[in-house]
């Protein structure tokens, strides 16, 4: 069963993690985008735009906007920050997720991450390096390996714990000017004729704000009180019968 746990979080990992190149690349394809071009040493606005009322005004203070700064979210924000776009990532708690589990990554999550500029995130974090499996049953076992004899000796697997991991993303997303990471929680999209402009939040002291943007991105997991703005779900949930 531990076997299998770890198979399945690391597939999960590297799902994640090809979704976000994969769409960077999209992203820079898009014709709609290209003028969201800005040079990657531009500063972020600190502020919202706040007219004499006290109001916010629905001036975009950045191309994009991410709400969540988990494993997709924070590594979509340093992939766009990195393409010269102004991002604005809003994390409902930047503490280090404290959950008592150890995840995997296996080498195609690992060749993900050279690929986006993320490999260093495993360093100082004691991650141990994962060459394959063992799998037990019946009182007998069977090892299989990664095939990675076309790789580089450095290419393999990585087990290590998932706070530090994610908190090495978000130092990454964090050394770049161009991206501004900050703690609050979105509490509703802000939309005009039906086109999301930006969101609302609440940042660390309780004060209600507004940010914009033309593209938001909702990356903030599988507890979101997003989703149900964005889409109707089809599958129907089955209540608790125990």
């Amino acid at each position: 069963m531990a076997e299998q746990y770890m198979v399945g979080v690391g597939g999960v990992i590297a799902s994640l993690l090809g979704f976000v190149f994969l769409y960077c690349n999209s992203l820079i394809r898009f014709r709609g985008l290209r003028k969201l071009n800005r040079a990657a040493s531009m500063e972020f606005p600190k502020k919202n735009s706040v007219n004499k009322t006290g109001k916010s005004e629905g001036v975009a203070t950045a191309d994009i906007i991410i709400v969540g700064a988990g494993v997709a979210g924070a590594a979509l924000a340093y992939s766009l920050g990195k393409d010269g776009r102004r991002v604005r990532v809003i994390e409902r708690d930047l503490n280090a997720p404290n959950r008592m589990a150890g995840e995997s990554l296996i080498p195609g999550g690992y060749l993900k991450l050279i690929e986006l500029g993320l490999e260093d995130c495993v360093d100082e974090i004691d991650a141990q390096r994962l060459l394959g499996y063992t799998l037990y049953k019946d009182g007998k076992e069977a090892h299989v390996s990664f095939p990675l004899e076309k790789f580089q000796s450095h290419v393999a697997g990585r087990t290590f714990h998932n706070g530090r991991f994610v908190q090495r993303l978000r130092k990454k997303v964090a050394s770049l000017h161009n991206v501004s990471l900050e703690q609050g929680t979105v509490t509703s999209l802000i939309k005009e004729n039906g086109i999301v402009k930006g969101v609302q939040y609440k940042n660390e002291s309780g004060q209600v704000l507004a940010a914009y943007a033309s593209l938001t991105i909702i990356c903030d997991g599988c507890f979101s009180n997003l989703r149900r703005c964005l889409c109707y779900p089809k599958v129907k949930m089955l209540r608790n019968s125990c």
